[in-house]
This record gives structure tokens, sequence and C-alpha cells, in this order.
């Protein structure tokens, strides 16, 4: 039964009203916020030490985590697709555990390995410190976007199934051949929408990370971690609506982007 012309109206207008509240409401909020005092103001309070220091942190992170991700992304998900080994549903669930596991709890979790008294704690006396670090941040964020290449790259190798992979093989080229050849460019838009997925919520992660960092300026602050120092603790409401929008508008690049690559992937 086709719905009339008034009640698609109606759940129109209630969807878009629920968006508005929800989600358009606070951003007009924030940026109103933010450009009161002008866009120079906004300039001024995003290119402080403190922010600048803080994206780097950021980037660096980023920089560090989307190779790794890739690389056991990638195989994890050949390793599911195309083997059929004993453990195979464990390692499924295992990949689903950061949708299931809270931030916080997995920075806790880190805190009881890594920390000073910790099962691998004795490595902070070897000089390499991991908690209230770097180190720390950087295994927090690769555990909560662990599963984004993966669960991209999944459909996409059941899809192209495995007639070109062997038709390769039987031609003479070799495993590592046939990946970067045939697979990998079949894999592509899939594992670039991975990607951005990864990036994404690598800048934007706080639960986990708040929970390893020392949250010293320069040292171990992020951009989200910049607005809850400059919001909570330095009482800087304009400053952390600043680094918010900045946050904000790195988010929409990348809504943009997973888009293109949507529509990239739906083409092929």
């Amino acid at each position: 039964m086709k719905p009339s012309a008034l009640t698609r109206i109606s759940l129109r207008t209630v969807a878009l009203g629920y968006l508005f509240v929800l989600v358009a409401l606070p951003m007009l909020i924030i940026l109103w916020r933010t450009f009161e005092n002008g866009v120079a103001a906004f300039l001024d309070s995003i290119t402080t030490p403190a922010a600048q220091a803080a994206f780097q942190v950021s980037l660096l992170i980023v920089a560090i985590v989307v190779p790794l991700n890739v690389a056991f992304g990638v195989v994890t998900a050949l390793a599911l697709v195309r083997g059929n080994f004993p453990g195979r549903t464990l390692l499924q669930g295992i990949v689903d555990l950061p949708f299931a596991v809270s931030p916080v709890v997995v920075g806790v979790a880190l805190i009881m390995l890594w920390g000073a008294n910790g099962w691998l704690g004795g490595v902070e006396g070897l000089g390499f410190k991991v908690i209230f670090g770097l180190p720390g941040m950087v295994i927090a964020t690769i555990f909560v976007t662990l599963p984004f290449v993966v669960r991209e790259v999944e459909p996409v190798l059941h899809e192209i199934g495995i007639e070109q992979e062997q038709a390769a093989a039987t031609l003479g080229a070799s495993g590592w051949q046939t990946f970067v050849r045939v697979t990998l460019p079949a894999i592509r838009w899939g594992l670039g929408y991975g990607v951005v997925l990864t990036v994404a919520r690598s800048l934007g992660e706080f639960g986990a990370v708040i929970m390893v960092s020392s949250g010293f300026p320069g040292v171990s602050q992020t951009l989200t971690l910049l607005v809850h120092s400059r919001y909570i603790d330095d009482h800087n409401t304009f400053g952390a609506y600043c680094a918010a929008t900045l946050l904000m508008g790195i988010a929409i690049v990348t809504l943009l982007l997973m888009t293109l690559l949507e529509r990239k992937r739906g083409d092929q």
C-alpha cells in the first residue's frame, strides 16, 4: 500500500526535525559561538602553540595508525574471506570487539596491561614509556579503529570472487604479483573508504585516548583533548568552541571524501 502524500510529508518533517534538533542545532550554536568575535579571533585561537601542537600530535597518530591498520585490515580480510582455518569465527569476533567495548574500558585495560604495575609495565624500566605518552595513545587508537578496513574490504573480496586471482596464478604470477596487480586494484575503493573511516575515528577519538594520555600540551594532547582541556580545565569556552569548529571542519571534509568514494565504489 502506497502511503498518502500527507503521510510522506509528515514522516519527512519528523525526520528533518529530529536531525535538526540533534545535529544541525548544536552545530549552528558552535559556529555562532566560534565566529561571534570575528574570523580573526577564530584564527588566533586555532594558531596558538598549544593548538598547533595538538593538531600535530593528532596527525602523527593518524600517520602511524592508518598504515598499520591498512596492513592488518587487508591481511585479515583476505584470511577471513579466502581462508578456512580453526579459530576463524573467533577472529571474526575479535575484529568486531571494538564496536562492542566502550573506549573508556579500552583505556583502563591498557593501563592495567602497560601501566607501571601492569603485566607489561616492566618496559618502562627500559626507558620505553607507554601509558601517559604517545605510544599508549597510538595503541588505544589502533584498537578503536581496528574493524574499519577489515569490514570495508571483506565484502568487496566476496563480490569479486577468486576467478581473476586463479587466472593470474595459472598464467604464472606469484602470490605477491597476483595481490598487487589483481586483488589490490579490485579492492581499492573499499580500502580507500576504510582508510577515510579510520582517519575520521583517529582524529575524533576521545574516550580511550584521554585514559592513557598525560594531557600535557605539545606532548600528548590531541585536538579532542584540547577541546576538553580548554572547556573543563581552563574555562576557555571560546577556545574550546574554536577547536571544536576545527574538528568539525575536518569531519565535513571526511564526509565529503566518504561520499565521493562511495559513488566511485558504486560505479564499479
